[in-house]
């Protein structure tokens, strides 16, 4: 299969990013030919290239048209729906929160995917998602990157706080504070601290205790160490065995981070660190996290979309030129608020099929829309 795979960005080595780099990469190995779209090209973009997966950040440089669309951010999405009419596509939605991923309403959107079953409510439950148009296929580790590590210390004597939203101004102060306490010492990586990890199979092994949420937590998890749910958002629970069939369909995020990031708090999360039980924790994460068996669903459903889309052939024109009109409308009000929109919106303008506009300019209302789009500048 030839699988285009768009991001909002390709920059900085976060979820949804090391998401498609470590998808991309599978599909390569396994005979398919993937390729990379994203308006924001970075570290990671080049980190695909140095992979040989080609990497675009205008959808006119590919000469042959994708099978089928892998669409993470909508903007990104909804570029590549219009750029290659007759494609189908799986949309896959990384979070309950962030604004890029509200799901597009599109006719060749014929999946959508959830990475946990919070998210899956917000596809189903807020944005209207049929349900028996929604797969959740959970989040994945790449064990042979990520071994495990040595047994760990009876008591922690080093901890990490593995989040791109740690720094001073958020919620580091009172993990420092909470280690403090046990004598343990602690570091921190992430973005928003100065200190992105480009490999964190190297670095995680070096610490008894980590302090993270979601992909972090699981990589954590999956090389030994005892892992605290915690985050911007909120303190969850330290991960026991006991409370790993709960916590694992939820990704380890934002439904399960329910208490205040206090020193009280993740000090009492501390107090349960246990080496015997991080260790089942970490074998039973290792059977179940496993990359091949995620890319097996996913290219499974990439096949049933690509039988479908045979089956059912191509939506009316008309229903996705007011499918589009409805996205762009409803794009709109957005423009002023949020930084760095204009260059996703400049790249929808630029795609091969924004000859749509001369059925959407039909429609009365979109005639403001479009003239607003072409005075989007970068």
């Amino acid at each position: 299969m030839r699988v285009l795979l768009t991001n909002r960005s390709l920059d900085q080595r976060a979820g949804s990013e090391l998401y498609l780099y470590e998808l991309a990469t599978r599909l390569l190995a396994r005979g398919h030919s993937p390729v990379a779209f994203s308006p924001k090209l970075g570290r990671v973009a080049a980190a695909l290239r140095e992979a040989t997966i080609p990497v675009v950040d205008d959808l006119g440089a590919i000469g042959e048209p994708p099978d089928l669309i892998h669409g993470q951010h909508h903007t990104a999405a909804m570029t590549a729906l219009l750029h290659f009419p007759g494609v189908p596509a799986v949309f896959v939605c990384h979070g309950w929160k962030p604004w890029d991923e509200i799901p597009p309403r599109f006719p060749r959107i014929l999946r959508y995917v959830a990475v946990d079953y919070t998210t899956r409510e917000r596809l189903v439950s807020e944005q209207g998602i049929p349900p028996e148009r929604v797969e959740v296929v959970l989040n994945f580790v790449d064990l042979d990157r990520f071994q495990p590590r040595p047994p760990l210390p009876a008591k922690p004597q080093r901890a990490l706080v593995f989040s791109n939203q740690a720094s001073e101004r958020t919620f580091l102060p009172a993990v420092r504070q909470a280690c403090g306490r046990f004598g343990i010492a602690l570091d921190v990586a992430g973005v928003a601290s100065g200190g992105p990890v480009e490999r964190p199979e190297e670095l995680l092994p070096r610490y008894d205790l980590v302090f993270a949420k979601g992909r972090a937590a699981l990589e954590a998890m999956a090389v030994g160490a005892a892992v605290v749910l915690c985050d911007q958002a909120g303190a969850g629970p330290l991960v026991t065995s006991g409370d790993l069939d709960r916590l694992r369909p939820l990704n380890f995020g934002i439904r399960t981070l329910r208490d205040p990031v206090t020193a009280d708090v993740l000090a009492s999360r501390i107090e349960r660190y246990d080496p015997a039980d991080a260790a089942e924790v970490s074998r039973r994460i290792r059977a179940m996290v496993g990359i091949e068996e995620a890319v097996d669903r996913m290219t499974a459903l990439y096949e049933e979309v690509l039988a479908e889309h045979r089956r059912q052939g191509n939506p009316p024109a008309e229903e996705e030129s007011r499918a589009a009109a409805a996205y762009l409308r409803w794009l709109s009000p957005y423009v002023a608020e949020r930084e760095g929109l204009g260059a996703d919106l400049e790249a929808v303008r630029a795609t091969a099929t924004w000859r749509l506009r001369e059925r959407l300019l039909g429609v009365g209302s979109l005639r403001r829309v479009y003239g607003w789009v072409r005075g989007v500048r970068r």
